[in-house]
């Protein structure tokens, strides 16, 4: 969703206020993609500061479903963003670059909103994601998560493709 942010030029002190659905229904992340499992209306109060210099605040409220960083089971992770941002409109593409403040939700005269909350979301995403603090994850002798019950590390076979790793502990002790 884009915002046309030249209606707001002429006045100083001008402030708007925008209630819009999210559109994006996955986030891109430097490790991965996530699906959006939930996502409520973003609210924003874009304030003219006066010179092109706007502000930009707002709540954005977004689940993402993300792998639990042991089990590799999806997890609903909720994220409640605060928005505050400073847009000065004069500046270009290369000047924002130098000063180490890329806003790639700016083209022209219009927000991204999706980019804004995906920028949000970015600086947000948590180190690890665990379904329990207790999680056990991927058993190192069968390959199986065991609190899924889809099998015991106590009774049966093992899994012919963990038997690899297998080799590698016994090495390791041996040493």
């Amino acid at each position: 969703m884009l915002i046309n942010l030249s209606e707001l030029f002429p006045v100083e002190g001008k402030s708007k206020t925008y209630t819009l659905e999210l559109e994006m229904t996955q986030f891109h992340a430097s490790d991965g993609v996530y699906e959006v499992v939930e996502k409520h209306p973003v609210t924003l109060v874009i304030t003219n500061q006066g010179d092109k210099v706007l502000t930009v605040t707002g709540e954005a409220d977004v689940c993402l479903e993300m792998p639990c960083s042991r089990c590799l089971e999806p997890v609903k992770v909720p994220f409640h963003l605060e928005i505050d941002q400073k847009v000065d409109m004069k500046q270009t593409d290369e000047e924002r670059a130098a000063d180490l403040d890329e806003q790639f939700y700016i083209n022209g005269y219009n927000l991204d909103v999706d980019q804004l909350v995906g920028n949000e979301l970015t600086l947000n995403l948590p180190m690890k994601v665990l379904c329990s603090e207790d999680c056990k994850g991927i058993s190192n002798r069968y390959g199986t998560n065991p609190g899924s019950g889809e099998g015991d590390c106590e009774d049966g076979p093992l899994d012919p493709r963990m038997s690899v790793i297998q080799d590698i502990f016994k090495q390791l002790k041996e040493v």
